[in-house]
């Protein structure tokens, strides 16, 4: 019975508390920030900007603020700063919206929003371009190099000229050497040499690309690249392949990267060139071991990959063709057939020899006098 009283007591005494904060927290008004801005910052990058409105009572509250971007991809968050910087494509515009946050105790309290966008850059109809990719390469030198292509689009007059941004961290480059089309218009562009840092992960590419057009205005286009998920990863180095009994090993090195050989995983083609048989084994290591028919011949390949804890890039070219065993029968069939044509070479010559020696005699040795000759 006691404790029931002490549990009521204490309810009372948390309803009382509860009552006493709410018509003090009834009666703040919660006013939306002032002087919300979008600024486009650098390509693909905008600047939410915001004040904290001067009517805003302070006292004891935690002021927060809310954002929701409603384009061009929804996201919502909070933050004590009165600015945020968003990277996103911005050729179809962009829109959000900001509130105050009131935190006292355990009460929040919200203004109203208040909305600002950006509208999408002019440009006719399908004039843009259409299917870009972009792929990175790590070079010998511990360089990346960029390779992207487009189409031209549909509703884009035959006289029009594409030209490429790339945006890495805050360093902007255009490119300078494009491969055309047919119509001379721009459709490739390559960077030998980039400011792309290989050993970082999960930053992003920023790919503008705009034109001109004495007949329509070119919309621009924009794209954002996750730089490992674009690389072409390197071929496997030194690939050694040995026979042990009835074994094959093989071992090679991992390819040219920044990341650790745990960062990446291998395929093995194995095609057995006696029975035509093919297989495409998945290795995460550096070496391999396999049971063989060791009366046959092989062909070996071998290509790499990022780990999928590394941001899958694209897979890397093949390796060189190496080839270990021999087929036993075959080269059964063919000795015997090599001695069959050296022995039936030889028989020709020596018939011929003979028949050649005998015409030779007969030629030099006198026939014999007639008896009739007197």
């Amino acid at each position: 019975m006691a404790s029931t009283m002490r549990v009521c007591l204490i309810l009372l005494w948390t309803m009382n508390l509860v009552q006493a904060d709410v018509p003090q927290a009834a009666g703040v008004q919660v006013f939306p920030p002032v002087n919300f801005t979008l600024t486009v910052s650098a390509l693909a990058q905008v600047l939410l900007h915001w004040k904290p409105n001067p009517d805003q009572e302070q006292k004891n509250y935690t002021i927060r603020y809310d954002v929701k971007i409603l384009s061009p991809v929804p996201e919502e968050y909070d933050t004590k700063k009165t600015h945020s910087i968003r990277t996103v494509a911005l050729h179809n515009g962009f829109s959000a919206h900001v509130r105050t946050l009131l935190l006292h105790n355990d009460l929040q309290m919200r203004s109203d929003w208040v909305m600002e966008k950006i509208p999408p850059p002019p440009g006719a109809p399908e004039t843009s371009v259409t299917n870009l990719s972009c792929v990175t390469h790590i070079t010998i030198s511990s360089t990346v190099s960029l390779h992207c292509t487009w189409l031209p689009g549909q509703g884009a007059p035959e006289d029009t000229k594409y030209f490429l941004f790339y945006r890495y961290e805050m360093y902007t480059e255009e490119c300078q050497d494009y491969i055309k089309d047919k119509r001379n218009r721009n459709t490739e562009c390559r960077f030998s040499v980039t400011h792309i840092d290989p050993e970082e992960i999960d930053n992003l590419i920023v790919i503008h690309i705009n034109g001109s057009s004495k007949y329509a205005a070119i919309k621009p286009f924009q794209q954002l690249f996750n730089q490992n998920a674009i690389e072409k990863v390197n071929v496997p180095r030194n690939v050694t392949v040995l026979l042990e009994k009835n074994d094959l090993l093989a071992t090679w090195e991992k390819p040219i990267s920044p990341f650790p050989k745990e960062c990446f995983e291998y395929e093995f083609y194995l095609r057995n060139l006696k029975s035509g048989n093919k297989q495409i084994l998945k290795i995460s290591s550096n070496d391999f071991r396999l049971r063989i028919d060791v009366t046959s011949r092989y062909s070996i390949q071998i290509r790499a990959n990022h780990h999928i804890c590394c941001m899958r890039g694209f897979w890397s070219d093949w390796s060189e063709i190496i080839y270990v065993g021999q087929n036993k029968l075959e080269n059964s069939v063919v000795w015997i057939l090599t001695a069959l044509c050296v022995s039936t070479c030889c028989t020709f010559l020596l018939v011929a020899i003979i028949c050649k020696t005998s015409c030779l005699r007969a030629a030099l040795t006198p026939p014999p006098p007639s008896p009739y000759c007197k």
